[in-house]
């Protein structure tokens, strides 16, 4: 039997409020996952401590694989990246990726330009360890393609929960990178995202949850987690006229490629 995979999810204490319950949190999220049919996720890194938490969430005996990433998100910018180089160059068994990072020109936490540099470093870091990187991106698509183009795009490469238009997902598809998709394209006033959704081939396409942000219709207004990235996917299935079954194969294929995810046993 295949299975769902959720590309991109937050499973760390800050983001569940399990304090020191956070394993138990987690676990308990994954089971309902693998009830839905997910069975690998990808836990993301924002900054130092929620790097270190994916990191040790991987850890975690269950039926559901787990990955992670470490990265210093646009919002946390002025903080020190070291310790995220630091935590990549260790070489952790389950680390795919380096991110989430990138542009974030809508609510602005950090300066510009220190978002610049955060991002150009681990641009830098994906490239050196020859790992995925994992984008975010909003209001700030310009800068994106010129950073990318300056200094190299890493050959895996995917901008997470897409919020563009067709002609800003056409720019990340002609850099080469992938294109990953979370529930916002449930949401009503999705229409131009749902337009470039239509587009993406389906060989370059990835599904997410951002959990536990953004959870999608019927379930928006409620925490988000995994076990809702097979609501995402088939919503994309019916959106592009796709069985859900080839969109959940050929999702799961790409992300696996994208992060060179083991075999299935």
């Amino acid at each position: 039997m295949s299975h769902w995979t959720d590309a991109h999810c937050h499973l760390q204490d800050r983001f569940l409020s399990g304090g020191s319950e956070v394993v138990g949190d987690a676990l308990e999220t994954l089971a309902r996952a693998y009830d839905a049919g997910v069975d690998r996720v990808v836990v993301i890194g924002t900054e130092a401590m929620t790097s270190r938490e994916a990191l040790a969430i991987t850890e975690l005996e269950g039926p559901v694989e787990i990955y992670a990433t470490v990265g210093l998100h646009p919002h946390s910018a002025l903080e020190d990246i070291q310790p995220i180089v630091e935590m990549a160059r260790a070489g952790h068994p389950k680390l795919v990726g380096i991110g989430e990072c990138g542009l974030d020109y809508f609510y602005e936490h950090s300066p510009r330009a220190a978002q610049r540099t955060a991002f150009a470093t681990q641009i830098h870091l994906a490239h050196e360890l020859d790992l995925a990187l994992v984008i975010h991106a909003r209001d700030a698509f310009d800068d994106l393609f010129d950073i990318l183009r300056s200094e190299g795009v890493p050959e895996r490469t995917v901008i997470h929960c897409f919020t563009g238009n067709s002609d800003e997902a056409l720019g990340c598809l002609e850099l080469g990178c992938d294109i990953s998709i979370s529930g916002v394209v449930t949401f009503k006033n999705a229409e131009l995202l749902r337009d470039a959704v239509r587009l993406v081939p389906l060989d370059r396409l990835h599904v997410e949850t951002d959990s536990p942000f953004l959870a999608p219709v019927p379930y928006r207004g409620k925490a988000n987690e995994p076990a809702y990235v097979t609501v995402v996917g088939e919503f994309v299935a019916d959106l592009r006229g796709e069985s859900f079954h080839d969109v959940r194969e050929v999702t799961a294929a790409n992300t696996a490629r994208l992060f060179r995810l083991p075999a299935r046993q």
